[in-house]
């Protein structure tokens, strides 16, 4: 399992730069439209110092971290939904993402052209999002001429439920609204989930500054604060051509770095941080002398979900688990300590696995 975010904006804001940064590859930056064809991966380990400690204490010979998988999709503009510039690969590639990270840009450039002529980050972002939101209207229209006729003759309630849904969906979108914003049922978002909408994903802004930026917010990122404030949503703010710079030092390079910045981490470590709180991601991990590892998962999982992780046997044949949690083993030094102290629990197919988890899973093969 690994959470996939697809980095979009429009051309030459910053994403192939940021893309870079985080994942050390060298994609191509220049300074035009279109430099992104492909959507280029990377795969970045999310560091966390609790398996740090973990893999010590057992003397694991790997430390395997979560990861993120980064997809940089090709520059947007204006008519994406009508197949202008790169639209249609833009489209279909944001539709694979679990999450959307928008680089939006906040510093003005007589170097860097803007492909709109000039600098305006709240333009920038309804461009982006009325292109989603023209393409979910397209995809919802399809849907419901299939689905219209059925409904006018039938009493089939899955029918009906799902017109109803397109009807709800469809309102929503002709009022200019992304559907992230609106609450759905349960049972609506099993079926909204098989329509693939763009529109339904968490979006993230990354205001993209200068360096003097990133201490005192200009005006451009203030007024993205404000846009972000009334939907929600996160902001993370970079400075991508740093971030870049970071990703060729090492550990005691980069903290001397970001000191002498008068910041206390990098933006990649703040986008990773808001994208797990986004998705309600928590992390559990499993420990022995082979390996110490960490397991992402989505807040309110079960045991055997968790279990399910692993492998597909492990939630089918789950018996129970031994979990305690990281910290109190960091405190007391070994297992053979949180056993006689009563730290270890033994829980079944009900428990609610927790952030910071340690977790055995005993199960039928």
């Amino acid at each position: 399992m690994s959470l996939k975010v697809g980095i979009v904006g429009l051309p030459n804001v910053g994403k192939s730069t940021l893309f870079n940064a985080i994942t050390n590859s060298k994609v191509e930056a220049a300074n035009y439209p279109f430099a992104t064809i492909e959507p280029n991966v990377g795969v970045v380990e999310v560091h966390d110092s609790r398996l740090d400690k973990l893999a010590e204490i057992f003397n694991s010979k790997k430390t395997i971290y979560t990861t993120i998988e980064f997809v940089d999709i090709a520059g947007l503009i204006a008519g994406a939904s009508k197949g202008e510039g790169l639209g249609n690969a833009f489209l279909a590639n944001i539709r694979e993402t679990d999450a959307i990270c928008q680089v939006v840009r906040c510093f003005d450039s007589k170097e860097i052209t803007h492909v709109e002529g000039s600098v305006d980050p709240i333009r920038d972002i309804e461009i982006i999002e009325l292109e989603l939101i023209l393409a979910d209207e397209t995809s919802v229209k399809k849907r419901l001429q299939k689905v219209e006729p059925k409904f006018k003759s039938t009493k089939d309630k899955e029918i009906i439920f799902e017109y109803n849904l397109l009807k709800k969906i469809e309102t929503q979108l002709a009022d200019g609204k992304l559907l992230n914003k609106l609450d759905f049922t349960d049972e609506e978002k099993i079926i909204l989930k098989s329509f693939q909408l763009l529109t339904t994903k968490k979006i993230i802004y990354v205001v993209n500054v200068r360096e003097e930026g990133l201490i005192d917010d200009n005006k451009y990122v203030n007024l993205v604060k404000e846009y972000a404030q009334k939907t929600f949503s996160p902001v993370v703010k970079i400075c991508a051509k740093i971030e870049e710079e970071l990703s060729e030092l090492d550990a005691e390079e980069k903290s001397i770095f970001l000191n002498d910045l008068g910041v206390n981490e990098s933006g990649l470590n703040l986008l990773t941080k808001a994208s797990y709180s986004l998705l309600g991601l928590k992390t559990y991990f499993t420990c022995g002398p082979q390996e110490a590892r960490g397991w992402q998962f989505k807040e309110g999982s079960t045991a055997p979900e968790c279990a399910g992780i692993i492998h597909t046997d492990f939630e089918k044949g789950f018996i129970k688990a031994d979990v305690y949690k990281c910290d109190d083993l960091f405190d007391l030094g070994d297992e053979q300590k949180l056993k006689n102290s009563g730290k270890i629990r033994l829980e079944g197919k009900n428990y609610l696995v927790q952030d910071g988890d340690v977790c055995l899973f005993k199960f039928n093969r």
